[in-house]
């Protein structure tokens, strides 16, 4: 396990997580992860149960070394619930001003300053968690990444800190929509549930550049998303503006975005913004509509409308529509002759993660065919155990209940 930290090996520490239940070794990984300025490891290995209270502070990187570092993976990992109170409050607004200085500053700004170098500059993408990237610049042998506004955003709230929404906007609209800071942001704002935001929001959906409207419809989406019932004010909101905005929206990634917004809202006027486009031209689209069909409060109602276009989208051309059309058939658990028939069909098809899908569906309907399907995958692969469990743990229990009857 250490070994492969050390390496860098992701896929590999996944491997050895699934065969080894050693606590103490996921402690000690964790230790070297964060030495190592792997944060994405970091964060795997806490999820996965390392205590990182067993490590000694000098043990870890310094938290200053963290925000140097541009990555809030990282840094996250040393702000976890186990060791926070390690850090005193004028500790973390040391770190919460160096953040803000390398943000206002620029990363390559700042990296020019302490380098002293005019040297070209080394910029690439890189995964800073399992959902993010982040620029990562090299000058002067000397690496860092530029996810100082995400750490930023992080270490305000820990402290309690109430920063004005207009400049939580600018934070994020200066970054791609893959972005921790952007993200962060976003998850922010949604959860005030607050009239400033919400202004906010509607004023970039009517902004003439798609890259403001992409980030006004991933705030609704979230409001939507974090509201505590449909009835909420906020709610209401969000949804009547998504479901009036998927029938003007002309960008390709901003619609598809708008459309994500619907599929957890139970209401017909959703569901008609989402059948409007099962035959759009892109794939993404198409992946929207079949993720958001099916999301009424009554699990096993499907009108007739989505159930044929659920149909339809199991034979997209596109492996992701149909992963996603698949998925929502299976969790109708309606028993449709016609959906489980369509579900049984992609037992065949050639891709394993489209056979998974199928053998989760049909389980969900209680339909036999699962069970010879679940055996025709055999166990999870080494490495994509929770991924792949997900669906076959279904089949199982499946199985289970069938066999004690």
């Amino acid at each position: 396990m250490i070994a492969a930290v050390r390496a860098g090996d992701m896929f590999l520490v996944k491997r050895l997580l699934e065969e080894d239940g050693d606590y103490d070794e996921r402690a000690a990984a964790f230790g070297v992860a964060v030495q190592a300025s792997r944060g994405d490891i970091a964060q795997l290995l806490l999820m996965r149960g390392a205590d990182a209270s067993q490590c000694a502070p000098d043990e870890l990187l310094s938290l200053r070394e963290a925000v140097d570092s541009g990555s809030p993976a990282l840094v996250e990992a040393l702000l976890d619930n186990s060791i926070r109170n390690r850090y005193a409050e004028s500790e973390l607004l040391e770190m919460r001003d160096l953040a803000r200085s390398w943000h206002e500053a620029g990363a390559e700004a700042e990296l020019r300053r302490r380098t002293g170098s005019q040297d070209d500059l080394v910029c690439t993408r890189v995964q800073d968690d399992d959902y993010y990237r982040v620029g990562e610049l090299t000058l002067g042998g000397i690496t860092v990444r530029d996810g100082h506004g995400a750490i930023l955003t992080h270490l305000e709230e820990l402290l309690g800190i109430r920063t004005a929404c207009q400049e939580l906007v600018a934070r994020a609209l200066d970054r791609d929509q893959d972005h921790p800071t952007r993200g962060r942001v976003a998850i922010l704002l949604s959860l005030r549930r607050e009239q400033e935001t919400w202004t906010a929001a509607e004023t970039l959906r009517a902004d003439a550049d798609p890259s403001r409207r992409l980030f006004s419809a991933e705030l609704m989406r979230l409001i939507e998303l974090f509201a505590d019932s449909h009835e909420e004010e906020f709610c209401v909101l969000a949804v009547d503006a998504l479901t009036d905005w998927s029938a003007e929206e002309t960008d390709n990634a901003v619609l598809t975005e708008v459309l994500h917004g619907l599929d957890s809202y139970a209401g017909p006027r959703a569901e008609a913004a989402l059948l409007a486009h099962v035959g759009h031209h892109d794939a993404g689209v198409r992946r929207a509509v079949a993720a958001g069909l099916g999301t009424r409060l009554e699990s096993t109602y499907l009108s007739d409308e989505a159930r044929e276009a659920l149909l339809a989208l199991m034979t997209d051309q596109d492996t992701g529509v149909r992963i996603e059309a698949c998925r929502k058939a299976g969790e109708a658990r309606n028993g449709d002759p016609a959906l489980t028939d369509a579900m049984a069909a992609l037992l065949d098809h050639p891709e394993r993660r489209v056979q998974l899908v199928a053998v989760y569906g049909l389980a969900l309907h209680d339909d036999e065919r699962c069970v010879e399907g679940a055996d025709r995958l055999g166990p999870p692969r080494p490495g994509f155990r929770d991924e792949e469990m997900a669906c076959l743990d279904v089949a199982w229990r499946y199985r289970w209940r069938r066999d004690d009857n």
